[in-house]
């Protein structure tokens, strides 16, 4: 199959949203965290940009929505080009085979969590970037807004309470992990933290272009380096296998591309050395992963050719 060059996003993008718009079983959207429950899953925005930071779009790609897990991916590539490899030993590298917020392997393997994308191992990231700049959520919001170029992006204050409200879970593996000495944070800090980090409001171009430094194999959008080249290859490497939480298999075998949902409806994509994606549609299936969003990646890899196998 031919690759499509660059140019031919804009006839792809068409395409693929004149097909999500009859596709049926658009999923739910994410009801245990309130804020989110109205969320509409007929809505549906995607957005390719290139190396360069030129972005394309269709549908609502403009619109900003709540990003929730998606945060996680900056704050990774953050937290270990700050600290490099020492933080590999506070947090793994493998699927975890269980749903995101679970307890159960925590026990069995001594606080340390299986990968940076659960929500266990995305609190002992943000305790790391927390110690090492004193802001976690802070930093995180200044990287995005200047990634994206869109000063203006920010927190949703009202997200970040309803999941403060809702957040009992969460507190029991910060906790529990602060028993194994795997969180130093106070734990209220750290889940404040952690909350307002998946509270940024954000739309698919401004994500589409502030991922663009894996892409680049850890070049900024100014041109300086956050990752090195390996680093790179391995926040793309555990995107592909721990990204869409259980469905990390299904995800490589549909889309082939490293990726990173959050329950927000969002997904974002790299197509290392060509371009990034992100798609959003509020209607999630089982597993936390927006049903329209997978459908519309497989799509654009299909028509495309753009994957890494």
């Amino acid at each position: 199959m031919a690759i499509m060059v660059l140019q031919s996003f804009r006839p792809v993008l068409d395409t693929i949203a004149e097909e999500i718009a009859n596709l049926d079983g658009r999923g739910r959207p994410a009801d245990y965290i309130p804020a989110l429950a109205a969320g509409d899953p007929r809505h549906f925005g995607m957005a390719v940009a290139d190396l360069d930071g030129t972005v394309y779009g269709v549908g609502e790609w403009q619109r900003p929505f709540s990003t929730q897990s998606v945060t996680k991916v900056y704050t990774l590539a953050l937290a270990l080009a700050h600290e490099g490899e020492i933080l590999w030993e506070h947090v793994g590298r493998e699927p975890s085979g269980n749903p995101f917020n679970s307890l159960v392997q925590l026990e069995y393997e001594n606080g340390i969590p299986r990968n940076p994308f659960i929500n266990a191992g995305a609190l002992v990231v943000t305790d790391r970037l927390h110690r090492l700049t004193g802001d976690a959520s802070g930093a995180l919001r200044d990287f995005l807004r200047a990634e994206s170029g869109n000063d203006g992006l920010d927190f949703d204050r009202d997200v970040a309470a309803s999941e403060t409200a809702h957040g009992d879970r969460n507190a029991a593996l910060a906790h529990f992990m602060a028993s194994y000495d795997n969180i130093t944070t106070p734990v209220p800090t750290l889940l404040r933290e952690y909350f307002r980090q998946c509270s940024i409001e954000a739309s698919c171009a401004d994500l589409a272009v502030a991922t663009g430094f894996l892409a680049r194999h850890g070049i900024r959008a100014d041109g300086t380096r956050l990752l090195t080249r390996s680093q790179a290859k391995q926040v793309n490497a555990v995107m592909l296998t721990c990204g869409t939480y259980d469905a990390a298999g299904d995800f490589a075998y549909r889309v082939g591309l490293p990726g990173k949902s959050g329950v927000g409806g969002a997904i974002i994509a790299v197509v290392p050395g060509r371009c990034t994606l992100c798609v959003w549609s509020p209607g999630l299936d089982a597993r936390g992963n927006s049903v329209a969003g997978v459908a519309a990646l497989d799509r654009f890899t299909t028509i495309t050719g753009l994957s890494v196998f």
